[in-house]
């Protein structure tokens, strides 16, 4: 009997809808940089879009930054909601937050590397 109920828990946990894949191509800095959720502990990024999603939802990363020709994936969860017409002209769209793992860690520091001093600029972002 514990066999059967073991082999209906994964058919019910791959029941569910399959996370969106989202290809992110950052050729500039400036694009990174307005982009970088670092109020993210485990790092973020936002990603502009039309499509609804809802907090907590699952989705896929393919991410390609300035100056890098590796594409890192990353298996996000959506954070933060910008809806169409925001206050103060923001661009519509999702923050992703990165899971807290050793190889997202590595993608928010290979970001914060080439973002480097910009970081802590006063510059508006896309969030905040």
């Amino acid at each position: 009997m514990g066999a059967a109920a073991g082999a209906a828990a994964p058919a019910a946990a791959s029941a569910g809808p399959r996370p969106s894949v989202i290809q992110l191509v950052f050729r500039e800095k400036g694009a990174l940089y307005a982009a970088y959720m670092p109020q993210f502990l485990d790092g973020g990024l936002f990603v502009p879009t039309t499509r609804e999603y809802r907090l907590g939802e699952d989705v896929y990363l393919l991410l390609a930054l300035p100056e890098d020709n590796q594409r890192y994936p990353v298996a996000g969860k959506i954070a933060w909601l910008t809806p169409a017409n925001a206050p103060g002209g923001r661009t519509q769209g999702v923050g992703v937050r990165f899971p807290a793992d050793e190889k997202s860690r590595l993608i928010k520091l290979r970001i914060e590397e080439i973002l480097g001093t910009q970081i802590s600029s006063a510059k508006p972002t896309q969030t905040m």
